[in-house]
């Protein structure tokens, strides 16, 4: 399989398939700290980083930003003292695509040296 980080996102359409529940357990156990929760019926990848203040913490979520804008899919950043949470899914399918799924694991690069 190749690895989500060597992967692009690709243009989402309102009718692009959404992943099975078998691919995304598969998917998410390739990502290190990552976790799939629901909010209002629709299915998230979301990760708590944990930094040594808020101005590391915002350092990250800046990058987290300019990230989102690389690859034209956009997550939910919430940004708190020591924290920053990272919630990807896909709002055109309300849902999770294999492009959330990437950007996790481009998140998850983000914090290598």
């Amino acid at each position: 399989m190749t690895e989500l980080t060597e992967l692009q996102c690709e243009a989402c359409r309102a009718d692009a398939p959404k992943v099975s529940e078998d691919e995304a357990k598969a998917l998410l156990a390739t990502l290190d700290g990552w976790e799939m929760k629901e909010e209002d019926g629709i299915p998230q990848l979301q990760r708590v980083f944990v930094f040594k203040n808020f101005k590391e913490a915002w350092a990250f979520s800046n990058n987290v930003a300019q990230l989102a804008e690389d690859e034209g899919h956009h997550p939910a950043i919430l940004l708190e003292w020591g924290r920053c949470t990272v919630t990807w899914w896909t709002h055109k399918i309300k849902g999770l695509h294999q492009n959330d799924f990437i950007c996790a694991a481009k998140t998850n690069a983000l914090l290598l040296p």
